[in-house]
């Protein structure tokens, strides 16, 4: 098994299109290949999509499953954001559950659109405390977490995209992580797949996958599920650090990971996972 159910497309914030990146997951012998564009939360971000592109991006899907579906399954995914629409498995086949944005004082921000700007925030609304910053994302990612519709929780530490080296808290401060388990534990509570997201790494803002490992060992201990994903912008980062994935899943305990199929989504067992 080859998948990755996190990619981005021309509709939203990605560089390629739909056909483009079918092409080249064919070509990188991928067997399924999600499309989980960002849903429209328009009023707060311009990359989402809007209803057009909303409709045209569900189109192009609907036709590259026609064309390749002897080739590799498709599947009709979206992003949903913590603000914003919300969306239906009446619509579409999977949706992942993510929060860029924190609100605040009746303002929103977005905390990975740069490193300035996620300074800006932490300085300005958190008067540089890291863990009250901390504090409001994961409350955010609890809610998230307790939607019904939601099925994977993407990028669950999202705030520490900006963190290599400790640059702005201790990866393994006790107050940081009972934070992020706090929000661990709600997501597994309802039944939630967690990803390991590789997207900070293509982008060269962190070496290592999301979630930190210390979570991702907890998320095991838990008895939590995960999957695998890149959050690719890019066609040629649709299988950017598997290798690193696996090999931290394994090192952590893990002996499944969760891939979709027609009837939903379903265990295999780790050593049969392609890179």
């Amino acid at each position: 098994m080859k998948q990755n159910l996190h990619t981005h497309t021309l509709y939203c914030d990605g560089k390629d299109s739909v056909e483009e990146m079918v092409l080249e997951a064919i070509n990188r012998n991928f067997d399924g290949l999600g499309f989980s564009g960002h849903g429209n939360n328009i009023l707060f971000d311009p990359c989402s999509m809007d209803d057009e592109r909303e409709s045209k991006y569900r189109n192009d899907i609907f036709s590259a499953q026609e064309k390749y579906g002897d080739r590799i399954t498709l599947y009709l995914g979206i992003e949903e954001d913590s603000i914003g629409k919300r969306f239906s498995h009446d619509e579409y086949e999977y949706i992942i559950g993510s929060v860029h944005f924190l609100e605040k004082n009746g303002e929103v921000a977005p905390i990975d659109y740069s490193r300035a700007r996620f300074e800006q925030i932490l300085h300005d609304w958190y008067a540089d405390d890291m863990l009250a910053m901390a504090a409001d994302y994961y409350e955010a990612v609890k809610e998230v977490a307790s939607r019904d519709e939601v099925d994977v929780i993407g990028h669950i530490d999202l705030i520490s995209k900006y963190n290599e080296n400790n640059a702005y808290f201790d990866f393994e401060d006790p107050a940081y992580l009972e934070l992020a388990k706090d929000a661990i534990d709600t997501a597994i509570l309802n039944d939630k797949i967690i990803e390991m997201n590789t997207g900070a790494i293509a982008r060269g803002y962190r070496t290592k996958p999301y979630p930190h490992l210390q979570l991702l060992k907890y998320i095991q201990e838990k008895d939590g599920k995960i999957c695998i994903n890149t959050d690719c912008h890019n066609r040629f980062d649709l299988d950017r650090g598997y290798e690193d994935c696996l090999s931290l899943a394994k090192m952590s305990g893990f002996q499944e990971i969760y891939a979709l199929s027609n009837d939903g989504f379903y265990p295999i067992k780790i050593e049969d996972w392609n890179v």
